[in-house]
C-alpha cells in the first residue's frame, strides 16, 4: 500500500485481518521509519466468521476502542478508509449505550486483533 505516505493526521485508516476490520485515526506518520501512529476507534467483527467481505454484511459487532491504547504500526498494513464504510459506523459508535461499552472486553478484543495481525503479517514488523 504505497499511499501510506499520503496519510494525514486526523484521517481514518483501516486494517483488515481475517474476519475483523480495525478503524483508527492517524495521529502521526513517521516517514523515515515507514510507521504510522494510530489511535484505534472501533473494531468491526463479522458474525459470519469468514474473512473480511467485499461488501458489508448485515450482521457484525462493533467494539468501541476509543479508550484503548495507541499503536505504532507499519504503514504498509493500512489503507485509507472509505467515507461510505465509516460514516455510519461512527454514528453507531456515538450511540452505543453504556451497557455495551466495556473497556475490559474492548481491550481484550484489541489485544486479540493485534495478535492476529502479528501472526498474519510477521514480515511487516521486521
Amino acid at each position: 500500500m504505497d499511499c501510506g505516505l499520503n496519510f494525514k493526521p486526523g484521517q481514518i485508516v483501516s486494517l483488515e485481518c481475517g474476519d475483523a476490520c480495525l478503524h483508527s485515526e492517524v495521529i502521526q506518520v513517521v516517514e523515515a521509519r515507514q510507521i504510522c501512529w494510530v489511535r484505534p476507534l472501533m473494531l468491526v467483527g463479522f458474525v459470519s466468521g469468514k474473512d473480511f467481505p467485499q461488501s458489508w454484511p448485515e450482521e457484525y459487532t462493533l467494539s468501541d476502542l476509543r479508550d484503548g491504547s495507541d499503536l505504532l504500526w507499519p504503514l504498509s498494513l493500512f489503507r485509507a478508509a472509505l467515507d461510505t464504510e465509516v460514516i455510519s459506523l461512527l454514528t453507531q459508535l456515538q450511540s452505543l449505550d453504556s451497557d455495551r461499552k466495556d473497556s475490559t472486553i474492548a481491550s481484550r478484543q484489541l489485544r486479540d486483533f493485534v495478535d492476529r495481525v502479528w501472526a498474519t503479517f510477521p514480515t511487516a514488523f521486521n
